[in-house]
């Protein structure tokens, strides 16, 4: 079930903009954070609150970037689109909202489900 050369480099061209746009997110929150200013002893718990959001919203965007260098791996050894879990195609639509998954739609109910259980 490998893709078409083309349908390879039309993946991996799409999953680069988006590891493009997930590093500039990174580094807009990064800079944002430098640029917080100080906190006074009134707003510390509002700067301390927006700070932990921040950091929060940076460690998503990493495990994104993540997923993303998994998927163009994927892309360019031709098994993109393919659910690693069991192997059928991934449906477009879900690869078009999100282009790193790895997983169809079961196999990421699934697998979400067990996390829940070990929580």
């Amino acid at each position: 079930m490998k893709a078409t050369a083309t349908q390879q480099q039309v993946d991996i061209e799409k999953l680069e903009r988006s590891r493009e746009e997930t590093i500039e997110d990174m580094e807009h929150l990064r800079l944002e954070l430098r640029n917080m200013a100080e906190p006074s002893a009134d707003e510390a718990d509002i700067d301390a609150y927006e700070r932990e959001k921040t950091f929060a919203l940076i460690q998503t965007l990493e495990r994104k970037l993540d997923s993303i260098k998994h998927a163009l791996r994927m892309a360019q050894n031709g098994t993109y689109g393919i659910c690693e879990n069991c192997s059928t195609r991934i449906d477009p639509a879900r690869l078009e909202i999100l282009p790193e998954a790895t997983l169809c739609l079961e196999c990421q109910r699934q697998k979400e489900r067990r996390n829940r259980r070990r929580f």
